[in-house]
């Protein structure tokens, strides 16, 4: 038998004639087969991939179906319209807007493959580590996820879109997908499309747009939430800026010369927000709202909103939306007159009801018409609080910080009079007791007290002498959210107005509502509302009226604020064959509210109505004398009217 030594191997490992770690080291031959076969192996994958995944059937946006709100007991609100897209040739589409898009999106349009592999490497990478996922792609890759692909950013989506891409790259014409991605990109404002967006912003056809408007359009392609010119300062300052941009790049690119770009100096403004007609009265501004919420809690877009649907169940409670509507029209009417008084011309009101129990915003009146007066005034945040702030700085000045011990006597004593101080002037609508109240306890108490009580943070004022004064400017809805800590011992649920939706009847995850948290001790709450309830007396009537015209706890701005609004925030009684005898006794001892004779049943909303003057375009609240004649202070006296009016309402 011959013996095998010297040999040679097929695969020479561990290698021979070596020692030590030598032996167990590869070979540069080695190192290069090993390399071609995962290279190899990697092209054998991507063969049998491309030729796996098909060229779907283009995506027909405008053929899927519309999104459906409901009221709060299951009745269809508003059936928003299927997709709003017109396709256009590019024939119908200027040279220049095709510039301005190709310059802001894919300069390398037409000389590229298709496909950017240095975006999709930065986006996987991205994907896999958790970070956010970043632009990047070609004009190709975007036209191919707006037809063929969800919008989902997932590994195999990112895969497949650029596999379809190259694919795509090989069997349409670049003019092809142009004009596809053209007629498939979300422009913002309901629009997929340029022809639906030249109408949207400029109320023309897309073959009338100029450079300089179809530079703005382009610009808007980078995402229209924080681009729209029209929806904030922010949003103007943004989009001012990459229009420049935009335009001086397509000077860069030589697509426009230095002379024809000398002509666009000034921004070319868009038309006003509008809302179709079948959002008028108060539907628009309750969609704008429960949107809002469902972008919070899903991560969801404008631009997935928009692809249509969805069917989303809604907190909104039909009747007292139209009692909330009704009372808001009486007393305007009523107090109201602007051909006699110049101070009522500019008059806006706001209103929110929100169920204490559970936070659910059950009714809002955002303005006269969200088809006429886009702004929605339930949710503005440009509207000083005045005095109905006051009652945060008594709830700090009771409330001992998180983790105290029990304190010295004389330190409690010095506590409980500032306290009892506060509560005083609570009642006789003084402030410079709030002023020093600020100083002994410090702002950032205080602010931090009326953030958890529901205030947004990003509302809050600076932290200057008047702060504790109300120059924080909260929406109604977090007035009425925050109030509704008082009105339920102290446990505050975070507001909120969609109870879930659905996506082509799959469940859309993100509406568990979470426990309520206790933000003020239970007493604090109860000796809160104790002081508002006299306040409410005050202004509505001392006890001896009809049942809803004795609020449990009510805060209010006072004409000596002299500032730019007025506002009432009450928490009704729970109505019941005792209401009677309970409201003769207050709110009762210091426990949980909804236990309390006399007080809100956890079911019974908070209410917040605010007023202001806001002339359209100016940045600033117009002064409230004289508003509704002499006798309203200031017009302080008219928010509690629209309270007690939607009260009393039936």
């Amino acid at each position: 038998m011959k013996g095998t030594k010297g040999r040679r191997r097929f695969i020479d490992y561990p290698r021979q004639g070596r020692s030590g770690l030598r032996r167990w080291l590869p070979s540069w031959r080695q190192w290069l087969s090993a390399v071609a076969l995962c290279l190899g192996g990697l092209a054998g994958l991507f063969a049998v991939v491309y030729a796996k995944i098909d060229v779907p059937d283009e995506n027909e946006l405008a053929g899927q179906e519309g999104t459906v709100y409901y009221w709060a007991d299951g009745s269809q609100m508003v059936s928003v319209g299927a997709v709003n897209r017109q396709n256009v040739t590019l024939d119908k589409v200027p040279d220049s807007v095709e510039n301005s898009v190709i310059a802001a999106e894919n300069a390398t349009f037409y000389s590229d493959a298709g496909v950017s592999l240095q975006g999709i490497g930065r986006a996987l990478v991205n994907m896999v580590s958790g970070q956010e996922t970043q632009g990047g792609s070609t004009i190709t890759q975007q036209y191919v996820k707006n037809t063929y692909l969800s919008q989902d950013q997932t590994v195999t989506r990112k895969v497949k879109e650029f596999i379809i891409s190259l694919k795509v790259s090989n069997q349409k014409s670049k003019q092809e997908i142009l004009r596809g991605y053209l007629n498939t990109s979300w422009f913002g404002r309901g629009s997929y499309g340029i022809q639906a967006a030249a109408h949207a912003y400029y109320g023309i056809d897309a073959k009338d747009l100029d450079p300089s408007q179809g530079a703005l359009l382009a610009a808007l392609l980078k995402g229209s939430e924080q681009y729209d010119p029209g929806l904030s300062e922010a949003n103007h300052r943004r989009a001012v800026a990459r229009w420049k941009w935009i335009l001086d790049r397509q000077v860069d690119t030589g697509k426009m010369s230095e002379k024809e770009r000398a002509k666009y100096r000034t921004f070319p403004e868009p038309r006003g927000l509008s809302k179709p007609t079948s959002q008028a009265g108060q539907t628009g501004y309750l969609v704008d709202v429960a949107n809002k919420f469902i972008k919070a809690d899903t991560g969801l877009t404008d631009k997935d909103l928009a692809r249509g649907g969805y069917r989303i169940h809604t907190t909104f409670d039909k009747q007292r939306t139209q009692r909330l509507e009704k009372a808001v029209r009486d007393v305007r009417r009523d107090t109201l007159d602007a051909k006699r008084r110049a101070a009522d011309n500019y008059v806006e009101v706001g209103a929110a009801s929100v169920r204490p129990k559970d936070g659910a915003i059950v009714a809002l009146y955002g303005g006269a018409d969200a088809t006429r007066h886009f702004s929605n005034n339930a949710d503005t945040s440009a509207v000083p609080a005045g005095s109905a702030f006051k009652p945060f700085v008594l709830a700090a000045a009771l409330q001992r910080p998180d983790g105290a011990t029990a304190e010295p006597p004389q330190q409690a004593a010095d506590a409980k009079s500032g306290a009892d101080d506060l509560g005083g002037a609570l009642m006789k609508a003084e402030s410079q007791p709030f002023v020093r109240a600020g100083q002994r306890i410090g702002l950032e108490r205080i602010r931090d007290l009326a953030v958890s009580a529901g205030l947004r943070k990003e509302s809050m004022a600076r932290l200057e002498q008047t702060f504790p004064l109300g120059t924080s400017a909260p929406s109604a809805i977090r007035m009425a959210s925050a109030y509704t800590t008082f009105a339920n011992g102290g446990l505050h649920s975070d507001p909120y107005a969609v109870s879930g939706m659905t996506h082509h009847g799959s469940i859309v995850p993100g509406f568990d509502r979470p426990e309520p948290v206790q933000v003020l001790d239970a007493g604090v709450a109860q000796q809160v509302s104790s002081s508002l309830e006299v306040v409410g007396w005050r202004t509505l009537g001392m006890p001896g009226g009809t049942p809803f015209q004795r609020p449990v706890a009510a805060g209010r701005t006072e004409p000596g604020d002299r500032m730019k609004s007025a506002w009432f925030i009450g928490s009704a009684p729970a109505p019941g064959p005792d209401l009677g005898a309970a409201a003769g006794a207050g709110a009762g001892s210091a426990v949980r509210p909804d236990r309390v004779p006399g007080a809100a049943d956890g079911n019974e909303p908070t209410t917040a109505v605010t007023m202001f003057r806001n002339k359209p375009g100016a940045p600033d609240l117009l002064p409230m004398q004289g508003v509704g004649g002499s006798g309203t202070g200031l017009g302080t006296s008219i928010p509690p009217k629209i309270w007690r009016a939607y009260q009393q309402g039936s």
